[in-house]
């Protein structure tokens, strides 16, 4: 299933926001778009990373049946690979997972990077973060855990609606990460919001100047 595109130049208009999500955060706010998380639920592995990508998602559930069974049968019914077949460079995977077993090893990782993905963004557990974390594939987690999936966790859907620590995810949405968390723009909303997020950094960058400047703290407070 092929996802819809946004323009290449929207995509970098997002890249060159200086406070990518806290200023992409405000400006849903003021449009009435839930989608922020914080980075105390979808910590970064590696905090100087910055994602403006769209989501290619997994659905990953629970497995009703024993992991020693499944395990004893190599009874593996992860089906990220096909995630990773249909993601075209520059996206993001979206998983919505299991906390405390892991969504994503290093042959993921792996294969993901070497697809061109910017990285993942899991709501759930990951291991091998020291591998993907040397590779340059970015990952966003719930939690960090050595139990595999393989034996515990079934994908449902591929690029079907997701839902990440409360937030819904279609594919195609646009995604931004950094070191302060997670943004979730709709697939139709993401003009407006850059709109709005160009506006409010013009702003600040116009009181940053003035701050350096020397102006005072109750010049700076009468001008908003």
């Amino acid at each position: 299933m092929e996802i819809p595109r946004l323009p290449g130049d929207l995509l970098e208009a997002y890249r060159g926001l200086r406070d990518l999500t806290g200023m992409s955060s405000d400006a849903m706010d003021s449009l009435g778009i839930a989608g922020a998380v914080p980075a105390s639920l979808l910590r970064p592995t590696d905090p100087r990373a910055r994602v403006v990508a769209q989501a290619i998602t997994v659905l990953n559930l629970a497995r009703k049946d024993s992991a020693a069974d499944a395990a004893r049968a190599n009874d593996n019914r992860l089906g990220d690979i096909e995630a990773h077949n249909l993601a075209e460079s520059g996206d993001v995977l979206v998983v919505q997972g299991i906390d405390g077993i892991s969504s994503m090893g290093s042959i993921s990782a792996s294969i993901g990077k070497r697809q061109g993905e910017v990285g993942a963004i899991v709501d759930g557990a990951v291991r091998d973060i020291d591998h993907s974390r040397a590779i340059g594939y970015a990952v966003w987690l719930r939690s960090v855990s050595p139990i595999t999936g393989k034996w515990r966790i079934e994908t449902a859907g591929i690029n079907v609606p997701v839902t990440i620590a409360g937030i819904v995810v279609k594919p195609g949405d646009l995604v931004l990460a950094d070191a302060v968390g997670v943004c979730v723009i709709p697939f139709s909303k993401a003009a407006d919001v850059l709109a709005v997020a160009q506006k409010i950094a013009a702003s600040e960058a116009k009181r940053q100047k003035l701050i350096a400047e020397g102006i005072s703290v109750g010049e700076l407070a009468r001008q908003g």
